[in-house]
């Protein structure tokens, strides 16, 4: 373990991931200059998908606020990736959540508060970011929720 990012997530009894790996063509983070972007995160836990299914209907909005929990949980996982150190996080710039929706739901931003919340938690001022919370009609492998985030690293010493 490393810094006070990592020391902040195991307080909270939580640790960093190994990297998701890449389901089709693509990074699961890119950094350009000291921008960092991730690609959509699925909730991922051991290389599997703990519930599938829309959020109210199959899943409970309080399950997928976990879900996002966990997908912020891996995009700080792939951003440690290409930036070495999370506590080289200036600020989260933006978090886009993508919660796959029954019908009659619209409660997205209830649940990607689930990746807000953690952000704020372990990167304190650093994790308050803008952010847009869209549902859809369904996502990669039936998943209930999907995150991506725009993070801006200090200057390498």
């Amino acid at each position: 373990m490393s810094g006070r990012v990592e020391a902040a997530l195991a307080e909270r009894g939580l640790t960093l991931p190994q990297v998701v790996p890449p389901l089709a063509a693509y990074q699961p983070a890119v950094r350009s200059g000291v921008y960092v972007y991730t690609a959509g995160q699925l909730p991922m836990v051991d290389g599997k998908l703990p519930v599938t299914g829309k959020v109210g209907a199959e899943v409970t909005p309080e399950e997928a606020k976990d879900l996002a929990r966990v997908c912020a949980l891996n995009a700080l996982a792939a951003v440690k990736s290409v930036a070495g150190d999370l506590d080289r996080v200036a600020r989260v710039v933006k978090v886009v959540g993508f919660i796959a929706s029954a019908p009659d739901f619209t409660g997205q931003p209830a649940v990607l508060n689930g990746a807000s919340e953690l952000l704020g938690e372990v990167l304190g001022e650093a994790g308050v970011h803008a952010r847009s919370a869209v549902g859809v009609a369904v996502l990669p492998l039936d998943a209930p929720v999907e995150v991506e985030l725009q993070v801006e690293l200090l200057p390498e010493a």
